[in-house]
């Protein structure tokens, strides 16, 4: 009876259809207990190739060095930078989505937290790379770990940025796969004790750690999670706030500048979330999750989504603004001649029109409720982020301060595309195998929001909401009675 002072019955239900414990547990466990679908084979087998192609192009380039590479004297980061950043990008949102909601007890995580956090794994799985091969000859890489050595006064150069980003991604990477690991447990357990053969039996027992239910085992799982949130929330803005100082610190005009640490990170939220909404939509289709992945859900992602796009927009007009009030010269060059028009101006208009201008077509409630509108704005956004990336770094470097250094910028070979493809591949791959073998869901999660906030739950709620007093106080009497008697039954 809690539910009736605590939850309103005006707001929807997190959980669609009659559903109980049972079911749930079922409902979840059907795809991984299942043989794979023909669709997830093809889906596998096209990622697989994606990758085997990013191998070849990434061996080619190992092998002749950045050569490869249509690098030229004034732009030595283009496309490979962009990349870099746009994949860290993405893998914000599955640490906000678990970590401040968490926090903030936000209900609606629950239906998508799992597979948003597996996605910011993977991502800063694929971003990684591209610092690695972009230094070329990645066999003297450890020279940049911060580690003893005997090489006396060769130590590493703690003031790059590029150090910076080193230490921050792999905390970030860190952090993320325990919080994503230790949600698991309680589901690999499940699994464990439904599974049929001995193989599947021992390996889901390994991987739940013997989890076995207990009180003071969920205690500690629910203090490590509210830990490990309160580690992750930092992250999330510190991270992407490191990788704009590798811009911020430069003298280039375009890139030194105070707002993009904010900037940077509303962006980031802005894309992670379409990239989670790609693949929850994709996931609630394939796998007939309806139920737990609702329209509720989609609506309340499309509502940050929204608001970092505002954001975002914010922050293009205040560069437009601060580089006309600032009177140099140059910064007003690249803004208004180079940027806005030039040979690079349509980038710049796509950004605007993918970033700023859509996203604003989720004021409409119909809209934001549109299943298939959704994704494709989703994919719309992802695109505008990666050109938002691109004009950044191209259109600051392709008119410099030397004239002749000026040069348009090159059109990358196929190992570069390869290269990036690749990342894809990778992604893709990684992410339809834990389709397959983990469950997408938190099944504990979705358990516990089930009893205030399942349709079947809330319907009962409201049909005995409207009772008269003497009959709504029989029923609560009768309640708490059946309450007991099970409790005792129990004991």
């Amino acid at each position: 009876m809690a539910s009736l002072r605590y939850e309103s019955q005006v707001r929807q239900p997190l959980v669609d259809g009659t559903k109980d414990y049972h079911q749930v547990t079922e409902d979840i466990c059907r795809p991984v207990e299942a043989k794979p679908s023909r669709l997830w084979w093809i889906g596998f087998l096209v990622s697989v190739a994606l990758l085997l192609f990013g191998v070849v192009s990434v061996a080619m380039e190992v092998t002749y060095g950045t050569g490869q590479w249509n690098l030229n004297r004034t732009i030595g980061w283009g496309w490979d930078i962009t990349n870099f950043v746009w994949w860290v990008g993405i893998g914000h949102a599955g640490t906000l989505i678990s970590a401040i909601l968490l926090l903030f007890r936000q209900g609606w995580r629950t239906g998508v937290n799992r597979a948003a956090e597996a996605m910011t794994i993977f991502a800063v799985m694929c971003a990684g790379q591209f610092p690695i091969f972009h230094m070329g000859r990645v066999w003297l890489a450890f020279f940049t770990l911060p580690y003893p050595n005997t090489r006396g006064p060769l130590w590493p150069n703690f003031n790059s940025p590029l150090l910076w980003d080193v230490f921050a991604i792999s905390t970030y990477f860190t952090v993320s796969l325990l919080f994503w690991y230790s949600g698991l447990l309680p589901d690999f357990a499940t699994i464990r004790d439904r599974a049929k053969t001995k193989l599947r039996k021992r390996l889901y027992g390994l991987a739940s750690f013997g989890w076995s239910g207990s009180t003071k085992h969920w205690q500690r799982h629910e203090s490590l999670s509210l830990v490990l949130a309160g580690l992750s929330t930092p992250l999330v803005l510190s991270v992407h706030t490191i990788v704009s100082f590798d811009f911020a610190t430069s003298v280039v005009p375009g890139w030194h500048t105070t707002i993009f640490p904010p900037y940077f990170v509303a962006g980031a939220i802005f894309s992670g979330f379409a990239m989670v909404q790609t693949l929850m939509l994709i996931l609630r289709k394939v796998m007939g999750l309806q139920d737990y992945i609702t329209l509720g859900h989609i609506e309340a992602m499309n509502k940050v989504i929204v608001l970092t796009g505002s954001i975002v927009g914010c922050a293009y007009l205040t560069e437009l603004f601060m580089a006309w009030y600032s009177q140099v010269p140059f910064e007003q060059d690249i803004f208004f001649k180079y940027r806005i028009a030039g040979p690079y101006g349509w980038s710049y208009w796509l950004m605007m029109t993918c970033n700023v201008i859509s996203p604003q077509l989720f004021w409409s409630r119909k809209l934001r409720r549109n299943v298939l509108f959704t994704f494709i704005m989703s994919i719309i956004v992802n695109i505008g982020m990666w050109f938002e990336r691109f004009v950044i770094i191209v259109s600051s470097l392709y008119r410099d301060y030397l004239p002749s250094s000026w040069s348009i910028y090159y059109r990358p070979t196929i190992w570069e595309i390869g290269f990036y493809v690749g990342t894809f591949g990778l992604f893709f791959t990684c992410f339809f195998l834990f389709a397959k073998y983990f469950p997408v869901i938190a099944i504990a999660e979705i358990k516990y929001v089930l009893k205030g906030n399942g349709e079947s739950f809330k319907n009962e709620m409201a049909e005995l909401e409207s009772k008269n007093v003497d009959e709504f106080i029989q029923a609560m009497h009768q309640d708490h009675h059946e309450e007991g008697t099970v409790k005792v039954a129990h004991h």
